[in-house]
């Protein structure tokens, strides 16, 4: 059976977990696993929350998929998430053997790119997917935090 929801669309599904993360005066940051079509986990940073570095999005929703899936590995499903993955979020993405990653804005900071030129694993990357939108806001988050 083929696919009927395109990147957008689970695209917009990370957005609204990132708008989640917004409201909680979290970084906005939204993530998703799909597996065959169907969304297997959602997450959002809750770093602030949990007083913990590692709370990001990807590896939350990594996570809660692995628990959904009894497995440790993900290769048939494409992580959907708002931001570029950060070193950390790209070593446990290459660890959980993700097949697909799709992501919105680039980091130019503390992206993957930046820091490794290049991907850490074999998965398909997919890059700049409703971009303009997790670009802006999290320029709006940041516009509000400086005030």
């Amino acid at each position: 059976m083929e696919n009927i929801f395109s990147d957008e669309y689970f695209m917009r599904i990370a957005l609204a977990e990132a708008d989640d993360a917004y409201c909680e005066d979290e970084i906005p940051v939204g993530a998703v696993v799909v597996a065959n079509g169907k969304v297997i986990s959602k997450a959002h940073n809750i770093t602030e929350t949990l007083k913990d570095v590692t709370a990001h999005a990807e590896i939350l929703a990594i996570t809660a998929a692995e628990n959904a899936l009894g497995a440790k590995y993900l290769p048939e499903c494409t992580l959907y998430v708002t931001l570029e993955p950060c070193l950390m979020c790209a070593g446990a993405i290459a660890h959980a053997h993700i097949g697909r990653v799709v992501f919105g804005a680039d980091d130019p900071k503390k992206g993957y790119s930046t820091l490794l030129g290049k991907f850490p694993s074999k998965a398909e990357i997919v890059k700049g997917v409703l971009a303009d939108e997790a670009s802006k806001m999290l320029k709006d988050f940041f516009k509000d935090r400086r005030g």
